[in-house]
């Protein structure tokens, strides 16, 4: 295998594609952009919310715009559907802005993989919503989300 592999390799079984949502998960909880851009091809496309963008190197720069802004965030994806080379997931997370006003963000994502298990594709809808700290759900230290946290249908989202 090379570096250019990222396994699990499609066509993804349900375990196979659960196992690469939480890999996602975990790399984007280390809001490390350089390592969550590892999971993409090099020219991979991308539309999140209303930006549209390609390569590694946007990507990266689009992660280290959004950590900078999307202060202590945790995020939790789950898996909604998968069929061969693709995986549709749906996701929150939870961050407050330079002012302390918390967010929470809800969205569905579409995956699209290549043969070597890199994403060559990724389409997002998300929308945020204003929560008091009181209403927050996710409670771990920053980084990866413990194995014992809930998911997001444990938690009612």
């Amino acid at each position: 295998m090379n570096a250019a592999t990222r396994p699990p390799l499609p066509p993804f079984s349900f375990e196979t594609a659960v196992q690469k949502v939480r890999m996602a998960e975990d790399a984007w909880n280390s809001r490390d952009p350089e390592r969550v851009s590892l999971a993409y091809t090099p020219d991979s496309t991308w539309r999140n919310r209303s930006e549209f963008l390609q390569g590694r190197e946007a990507i990266v720069a689009f992660l280290t715009r959004k950590w900078a802004k999307e202060q202590e965030y945790r995020l939790i994806k789950e898996i909604w559907a998968w069929h061969d080379n693709r995986i549709a997931v749906r996701f929150a997370y939870e961050w407050h802005d330079e002012s302390g006003q918390w967010f929470r963000a809800y969205g569905n994502e579409n995956w699209e993989f290549d043969g070597n298990g890199l994403m060559r594709k990724r389409i997002a809808s998300i929308n945020d919503l204003p929560i008091a700290e009181s209403e927050r759900k996710f409670h771990w230290p920053q980084g990866r989300r413990p194995d014992e946290h809930a998911g997001l249908s444990a938690l009612g989202l």
